[in-house]
């Protein structure tokens, strides 16, 4: 038996309780680059989405959906499409929680930990050209059919924790990417990027 529409509330209450048992310590949220996060992650958004609005058959390619990425598909379910309840939690997740792990993983941890594995000896924003383009590429095929506008993504928040040595700068940045595109995905029902 499925929990229906409880199942968003359910895992951004899981993925919280997680987060703070297990990462309270090293999650400092306080931003010094409050402007240019924002500018960032607003200009991510729009290279995330510019393809698809240039051509409207750009995803299509076999470059983008073939086996080794999959399809273009929407993984919420189109029966909880209309209701607020699973569209207001999945954006609290996009915007809220996935910015926090995804940055804790790829930027506080394995561009550090491919630098040397014993990753908390190496300060925030320290990155080998190595350890730069293998986080990058990894989170490029993290979102399968949409490799192209992950790896410049990933490009992007690399560089900016190079920059700014801040993962809070970093979370905001990539909150901010999350929150414009739910807005965008819930306005104009475009599902295939949730």
């Amino acid at each position: 038996m499925g929990l229906g529409a409880w199942e968003y509330p359910f895992r951004v209450i899981v993925l919280s309780a997680l987060l703070w048992v297990f990462s309270r310590r090293v999650i400092h949220l306080r931003p010094a680059h409050v402007a240019g996060s924002v500018g960032l992650g607003v200009v991510v958004f729009a290279v995330w989405i510019a393809p698809d609005l240039l051509s409207e058959s750009w995803r299509q390619h076999w470059l983008f959906q073939n086996a080794l990425t999959g399809g273009v598909e929407s993984s919420i379910r189109s029966e909880v499409r209309e209701q607020a309840l699973p569209l207001v939690f999945r954006a609290i997740r996009a915007v809220l929680l996935v910015p926090v792990i995804e940055e804790l993983f790829w930027r506080a941890w394995l561009m550090r930990w491919l630098i040397n594995p014993s990753f908390q000896t190496v300060p925030l924003g320290t990155c080998r050209a190595c350890s730069f383009w293998i986080t990058a590429l990894l989170f490029a095929a993290e979102h399968g059919p949409f490799w192209d506008v992950g790896l410049l993504a990933g490009i992007a928040y690399n560089w900016w924790m190079v920059r700014t040595r801040s993962l809070a700068d970093c979370v905001l940045a990539h909150a901010v990417t999350n929150g414009i595109l739910s807005a965008y995905v819930i306005v104009s029902g475009k599902w295939q990027y949730w």
